[in-house]
């Protein structure tokens, strides 16, 4: 950030606690005196079945997906709204649109982010305050790349890489106040949908 001409602070937050992420909107506010965005993309998968999955896992799972992005647009939006600006990325998925056997609740969690950011983005347009849910597909990152169930999903196609859904977010972010992308989906050319009801449990 800063060979780019910009600064940074690190803050470490646990997205299924509001108050840590209260603490960390206001260390950002602190330091640079406003929020100009917001990307809510921390996320967590599970591939069980409905009948034999961990309850555990799945709360985990709705917590940090589903609750931590509606925690983290909590933590920023008061301050987006004192300044009449902002931009709220919210990362769901293409599964967040599609459904498929052996991740229902990860689906599910992902289903309530596209519904959340555009019911927000309803919320908070009048505000001056754009919000844009993103919807990759597979993404070569280590949640995929060390999960052996996931991994041959990434050996069967040329996946997305991080880069490929920053350029999207760019994309978004430098349209002109009046315009909002309010829905991005980016996927690999030739991903298939998967199916994880012949191995998981």
């Amino acid at each position: 950030m800063r060979a780019a001409g910009g600064d940074a602070v690190v803050a470490q937050a646990d997205v299924r606690d509001h108050e840590q992420l209260a603490d960390a909107a206001k260390l950002a506010v602190d330091r640079f005196g406003r929020i100009d965005a917001l990307l809510a993309n921390a996320g967590i998968s599970d591939q069980s079945s409905a009948a034999g999955g961990d309850p555990e896992r799945w709360r985990a799972v709705v917590e940090t997906n589903l609750l931590g992005t509606i925690y983290a647009v909590r933590a920023v939006l008061p301050q987006m709204l004192r300044q009449s600006s902002g931009h709220i990325f919210v990362t769901s998925s293409v599964s967040g649109r599609e459904a498929y056997p052996g991740e229902a609740v990860y689906i599910a969690s992902k289903w309530g982010q596209v519904g959340y950011a555009h019911a927000l983005r309803q919320e908070v347009a009048d505000a001056g305050i754009r919000v844009t849910v993103v919807e990759p597909g597979i993404v070569d990152t280590p949640l995929t790349r060390d999960n052996p169930l996931v991994r041959p999903l990434l050996d069967a196609t040329e996946p997305l890489n991080p880069a490929d859904v920053a350029e999207a977010l760019v994309y978004g972010f430098r349209q002109p106040p009046h315009v909002v992308v309010s829905e991005l989906t980016v996927r690999p050319l030739h991903q298939q949908a998967p199916r994880f009801d012949q191995t998981t449990t």
